[in-house]
């Protein structure tokens, strides 16, 4: 086998590991499995890591299993958390399964057929049927409560000034311990992975599958390894954005945008996060730092990393359509700004202050000072708009304009759209109804 271990430490996926985790690895084809929480319909770009340890796992002649909560969904998962986690409806949580697998099913194919073809689960199956006695009596017996009340997750919540944990949300490391059980009886699951945050958890996993496997030496064996949670150079929450969390799903996230998060991502994280997020090898990786450090200001890396993980999460046409939009807005002109869709267009200028006018307004021509100033209130008064267009400040369409140049239905961008300028950076959009 090849050393997949290797692999990940080296792109910095590693944080904690059990001991023999590596040596069974690089024994034989090993089924391993990650699990997903559907705390929604969807999963932002902080998922992307487990995601792509699956497929690296896929990669490297392994068995990936991915675990979708349907079961503990219903309980949320307490570790990072202070406060106890509201609880989903039925139906919120049958929706937010059903995306989860739709979305997992991108990233690996679940219909192939070979001995370590991908397979997609929900613990909902086996635990829809256990009875609590049944649960107490089977599985409670074997963990101690001193045992749980150790994990960090716990002792954590019981530390703080809130209230406290609930039984509900205590019983969730056992649930999650009973799947690693589970799989391990059907599968030959031999070891779980996920965020360091989740270590807890994990290792309560292999601590059950040894104990109920007590009678077995070879069926008592269970392994874990963590990676570490994502952050920013900064300081700052990772998968974030302006707009709030960055999604793997076009619906909540468009591809432009995506495109942009990862863009915009600084030198020293671009570094990082080129080994974490994309699937080319340690010399491509050597080399693209290397170019950057010569020529900073080119963005090479940012370019390279933007381009793989959105071809990886949405779609070539995607990637090209973003890139296009991405040109359009610093390009010179308006060439490529008028290829644009309406949905693209307003991607494009998200956030910039925008004014609706009626096509009334343009039959007998609007002019400057009204545009940026009496009809809008871009700017604070007719004086200011004025001023700036005496300066030659204003651009309408990225073309300077004076005071005098009056705007008509032919200078509309896609038949609904003027696009405003104050300086390099002060853009405005009038939108015509």
């Amino acid at each position: 086998m090849k050393n997949l271990v290797e692999e990940l430490r080296w792109r910095g996926l590693v944080h904690d590991m059990m001991p023999g985790t590596e040596e069974q690895l690089l024994k034989e084809s090993t089924t391993a499995y990650i699990g997903f929480d559907p705390t929604s319909d969807s999963l932002h770009i902080g998922s992307l890591v487990p995601i792509i340890l699956l497929r690296h796992l896929r990669n490297f002649g392994h068995r990936p299993i991915a675990l979708v909560g349907g079961a503990t969904g219903m309980i949320g998962d307490p570790s990072g958390k202070s406060d106890e986690r509201n609880l989903l409806d039925e139906a919120t949580l049958t929706k937010n399964v059903n995306g989860i697998r739709n979305l997992l099913s991108r990233f690996l194919d679940f219909d192939a057929t070979d001995e370590n073809a991908p397979i997609l689960v929900n613990n909902y199956d086996w635990m829809k049927e256990f009875s609590f006695i049944a649960f107490a009596r089977d599985v409670g017996k074997r963990i101690t409560v001193n045992y749980m009340m150790a994990k960090d997750s716990v002792k954590k919540r019981f530390e703080s000034d809130g209230a406290g944990m609930s039984f509900t949300e205590f019983t969730y490391q056992l649930i999650q311990g009973y799947d690693f059980y589970h799989l391990n009886k059907e599968y030959n699951c031999l070891l779980q992975m996920g965020g360091s945050d989740q270590w807890g958890n994990i290792t309560t996993g292999t601590e059950l599958v040894r104990r109920m496997n007590v009678d077995s030496e070879e069926r008592s064996k269970a392994y874990a390894m963590t990676c570490p949670l994502i952050t920013k150079a900064d300081g700052s929450k990772f998968g974030k954005s302006e707009g709030g969390n960055v999604w793997l799903t076009a619906d909540k996230t468009s591809p432009y945008k995506f495109y942009q998060f990862w863009l915009n991502t600084s030198d020293i994280d671009a570094e990082k996060y080129i080994k974490i997020f994309t699937f080319l090898d340690k010399e491509t990786i050597e080399a693209l730092i290397a170019e950057h450090h010569e020529a900073p200001h080119l963005r090479v890396l940012q370019k390279r990393l933007a381009a793989e993980v959105t071809l990886f999460v949405h779609s070539k046409e995607d990637l090209d359509n973003a890139i296009a939009a991405s040109g359009a807005f610093f390009s010179p002109n308006m060439d490529e700004l008028k290829k644009l869709d309406e949905k693209t267009f307003l991607e494009v200028f998200d956030g910039v202050p925008m004014a609706e006018l009626s096509m009334v307004d343009l039959e007998e021509g609007l002019d400057m000072i009204a545009a940026m100033a009496a009809k809008t209130n871009f700017l604070a008064s007719n004086g200011e708009a004025r001023r700036e267009l005496k300066q030659n400040a204003i651009s309408l369409n990225k073309e300077k304009v004076k005071e005098d140049r009056i705007i008509t239905k032919e200078d509309l961008i896609n038949n609904q759209f003027l696009l405003l300028q104050k300086g390099k950076k002060n853009y405005y959009v009038i939108r015509i109804k």
